[in-house]
């Protein structure tokens, strides 16, 4: 593994490569199975990377070919892993009897299928609580830690949303649970300006009225799971680097939703990126993409044009039980 990149030797990497990076060394797609479920995984090889291999746990709408467009800022700096878990993307139907315990050991599963090492952990949204339970069982394969679009409880919009949606689709009325789904996912145009926010609501629209019978029917288990198990366990987190972050108009995982969970993990910073809501790595995915690989390669992330002041919200709670 070669050492950490400073901020000059990024730019002159680029700038020697061009605008457009080379196309990766090699990509591998592995078909696994866990439990008597089938699934599978996608993975960028970097053969001289900078920084441990990264994991990419994406929201329940997103699968393992949704990360394609950030892979040319992450890929030359490191291995990257997508994955569509048992219940999601092509992989098996899960039953929503198994929870969030169950998919963190499949992570688990397929690291070690892999023969991957300790990995810097990406979760958004749902893949942050996966991400989180993940890197709670098994704190040796977790090397750093970056959350976005993150909470430790159900939003009240998203309960309240989802019988409205479920019957929506049990009726068959498709659109009318569409529009609902964007409308839960993306903050109201008089929230804030939001980069891209008319271009990433139709794509997401889209996205959904497009989607498989089977797709469908995944999506109603999936929120039949979250509402079921939860989303936050208070198990100990790794002391490993981390970061939270999220879009500063996210109106269903919320900034102070955000800082609370960082408050949680040790030494975690939180921040966040101006000109976005909830699907933050969608509408500015360069600078997502930036953020992320930054943090990843120990390069500073204060003082970003694209972002909030940096905060330590765990130093005044550890403060505070020190002097308890």
């Amino acid at each position: 593994m070669r050492p950490a990149l400073t901020t000059a030797q990024v730019a002159l990497t680029t700038q020697r490569r061009g605008s457009t990076p080379p196309p990766p060394e090699q990509v591998e797609e592995r078909s696994l199975m866990f439990e008597g479920f089938a699934y599978r995984c996608r993975i960028v090889r970097q053969s001289a990377p900078h920084t441990a291999p990264l994991l990419l746990l994406g929201g329940s709408s997103q699968n393992r070919y949704s990360w394609q467009g950030h892979e040319k800022w992450l890929a030359p700096l490191c291995t990257v892993i997508t994955v569509d878990l048992p219940g999601y993307g092509s992989a098996d139907f899960l039953p929503a009897r198994y929870g969030i315990d169950f998919l963190a050991a499949a992570v688990q599963h397929m690291l070690v299928e892999t023969g991957m090492p300790r990995v810097n952990l990406f979760g958004g949204c749902f893949g942050e609580v996966v991400g989180l339970r993940f890197a709670q069982l098994y704190p040796e394969s977790v090397r750093r830690i970056v959350f976005c679009g993150a909470a430790m409880r159900l939003p009240e919009i998203y309960t309240e949303a989802v019988p409205r949606l479920a019957q929506a689709l049990e009726r068959g009325e498709i659109e009318a649970a569409a529009d609902g789904l964007v409308g839960l996912f993306m903050s109201n145009p008089g929230a804030g300006q939001v980069r891209r926010h008319a271009a990433v609501a139709r794509l997401l629209h889209h996205q959904f009225m497009t989607q498989t019978p089977d797709e469908l029917r995944k999506a109603v288990e999936h929120n039949t799971r979250l509402v079921t198990h939860g989303c936050y366990e208070p198990l100990p987190v790794p002391a490993v680097p981390a970061l939270v972050f999220t879009g500063e108009y996210d109106t269903l995982c919320t900034p102070q939703m955000g800082r609370e969970l960082a408050a949680t993990i040790p030494a975690a910073r939180f921040t966040t990126v101006k000109e976005a809501d909830h699907l933050v790595t969608v509408e500015r995915r360069q600078e997502a993409s930036d953020l992320i690989g930054r943090f990843c390669t120990d390069r500073p992330i204060d003082d970003l044009p694209y972002c909030a002041p940096v905060e330590s919200p765990g130093a005044g709670l550890a403060c505070a039980t020190a002097y308890r």
